[in-house]
């Protein structure tokens, strides 16, 4: 019975002994007794980096290395050309910065601390809230539509259809091409009657005058009466038509170096003067993706190769003025002559 009670005296004192650290408790780190649970990083500022927060490194640079005391920065390295970091970050590689592809124009370089910003070019959009794969050629307005707004790189024309506006425009027109029909048919009539009576007035002077002085006056004159009204009439109309003649420089260089003023064409004109010029429409069409000052110089490269030696500037401003755009006609002719590409054939 004695050695019972003091068995269980033993077990007793064993029970009430406590650790003495020889085995540490579960989740615990011996370096400074804290678990990694423990451990608290500013937000923003710092990351956790083993059971340590470092500071993250600044906008455009990357970490090499993580700091070896907690609350300091560890190695940080400005990012290479072409790439950027745009926040303060822990990243061991920078971002690698967005090209614009060749329908988008760059409004912002790339930075170390920013990525290129690009935008569509002009005559070109991409709505903001669909994805910007490529950007969309800007619409036209039909001819019986305004332009609302005009098109951006972010949205497209808008155009309000203008009927009133129209019928207004169908009734003028209706009251003045007649107007213009009987005006030119009047003119004709004062013309033809002046020159029957110049006509007249000229046989009867030859009637009165003797034979001898008859082949004075026609030799004199150098023409007879009703080729000097033929010569009116066709002066009259050449005062309109009349364009200089213009002798190329350089040959066919001096040709292609005047393509640039072709972009001064009115847009809505540019389809016409290609097909008035032998340019078939599928050819036409398959530049539409273009911009419109690179879609004026393809389609008169292709012209001049279709045309070989006999392509002349002359050819293309005749299109021009058969298209009733002389002013234009007129810019080209005045830029080739004083950029020393051409010269008039009165000149020489």
């Amino acid at each position: 019975m004695t050695q019972f009670l003091q068995y269980m005296a033993f077990l007793t004192l064993i029970w009430h002994l406590k650790p003495m650290g020889a085995y540490p408790r579960s989740g615990l780190d011996l370096v400074g007794n804290r678990t990694r649970r423990d451990v608290s990083c500013k937000p923003d500022l710092e990351y956790l980096d083993g059971n340590i927060c470092c500071l993250y490194c600044p906008a455009g640079t990357r970490k090499i290395s993580p700091c070896t005391r907690a609350g300091e920065k560890g190695k940080c390295e400005e990012c290479d050309d072409g790439t950027y970091t745009e926040h303060a970050n822990e990243l061991q590689l920078c971002w690698k910065c967005t090209r614009c592809r060749s329908d988008q124009e760059v409004v912002r370089p790339c930075t170390p601390t920013q990525d290129t910003e690009c935008q569509c070019k002009l005559g070109r959009f991409c709505a903001p809230d669909q994805p910007c794969e490529i950007c969309k050629t800007c619409s036209r307005c039909e001819e019986d539509e305004g332009m609302e707004r005009s098109c951006t790189s972010t949205s497209n024309t808008e155009c309000k259809k203008i009927q009133t506006n129209a019928a207004s425009a169908s009734a003028k027109a209706s009251v003045i091409v007649p107007l213009v029909l009987i005006a030119a048919v009047v003119i004709g009539a004062i013309i033809i009657a002046v020159c029957t009576r110049r006509h007249r007035k000229a046989t009867d002077t030859q009637r009165n005058v003797p034979d001898g002085l008859k082949a004075g006056l026609e030799r004199s004159n150098g023409e007879t009466p009703g080729q000097s009204c033929s010569n009116l009439i066709l002066s009259r109309q050449l005062e309109d038509k009349q364009f200089p003649k213009l002798v190329p420089v350089n040959g066919e260089e001096s040709l292609r170096k005047c393509f640039e003023y072709f972009e001064e064409m009115d847009f809505y004109y540019h389809k016409r003067f290609f097909r008035h010029i032998g340019i078939m429409d599928n050819v036409i069409k398959s530049k539409d993706h273009l911009l419109y000052d690179d879609k004026i110089h393809e389609l008169l490269n292709i012209w001049v190769e279709k045309e070989g030696k006999e392509a002349t500037l002359n050819d293309l401003l005749k299109a021009l003025l058969d298209l009733n755009q002389r002013r234009t006609a007129e810019t080209v002719k005045e830029n080739a002559v004083l950029n020393g590409h051409y010269f008039c054939d009165n000149e020489r």
